[in-house]
């Protein structure tokens, strides 16, 4: 039986970017392949984003961020602020999501009107064993969770209170939320 989720993924942060990113995301689970479609506009141009499911390992339904996690009110809402109503960083849409290693260099580039267009057959076998061995359920949720949509340039100004260092490797400006969708089951 085919299942099919969307996400319409809606700016986040847009005040401190300067661009509005905004999108769709496509899940078709048909059979032993998860195929993945996503597709934004108006992200910050020529660069890399990052973009990934977040979700609870323990099966709350996770939510959007908004500007009402800007806990520390410095006008950004970083990726340690979105945790409490998103759940941590699960699965990558890089170019080997199976293997959910989250830092990385081969996510989507956007080109110079901020476009890009992502899209991966996974085997859904292969994903479901290493989400298992993370999170210790093989069960995606796929409608308890949430896409994010990370990036902006070095040279953009952001407060010193934004946090998002990864591994000591990457950071705010490679973990900065642009943008946000609850994945839904579609009809």
């Amino acid at each position: 039986m085919v299942e099919k989720y969307v996400a319409d993924i809606k700016p986040l942060n847009d005040a401190v970017i300067g661009t509005k990113a905004h999108g769709t995301a496509e899940f078709i689970n048909d059979g032993d392949v998860l195929h993945i479609s996503i597709e934004m506009f108006d992200t910050p141009k020529n660069m890399q984003h990052w973009e990934h499911f977040h979700g609870f390992p323990d099966g709350k339904d996770a939510q959007v961020a908004t500007m009402a996690q800007d806990i520390n009110h410095d006008g950004v809402v970083d990726l340690p602020e979105t945790e409490a109503v998103s759940g941590t960083t699960m699965v990558p849409f890089d170019a080997k999501p199976h293997e959910m290693n989250i830092p990385n260099d081969s996510y989507p580039v956007s080109d110079g009107q901020g476009h890009f267009k992502y899209e991966k057959d996974v085997s859904l076998a292969d994903l479901k064993a290493q989400f298992k061995t993370v999170f210790g359920t093989d069960d995606l949720e796929l409608d308890k969770r949430v896409i994010y949509v990370h990036g902006v340039p070095n040279e953009l100004k952001l407060p010193a209170s934004t946090g998002g260092n990864l591994n000591e490797k990457y950071d705010q400006h490679v973990t900065l939320p642009i943008a946000t969708g609850k994945i839904v089951k579609a009809s």
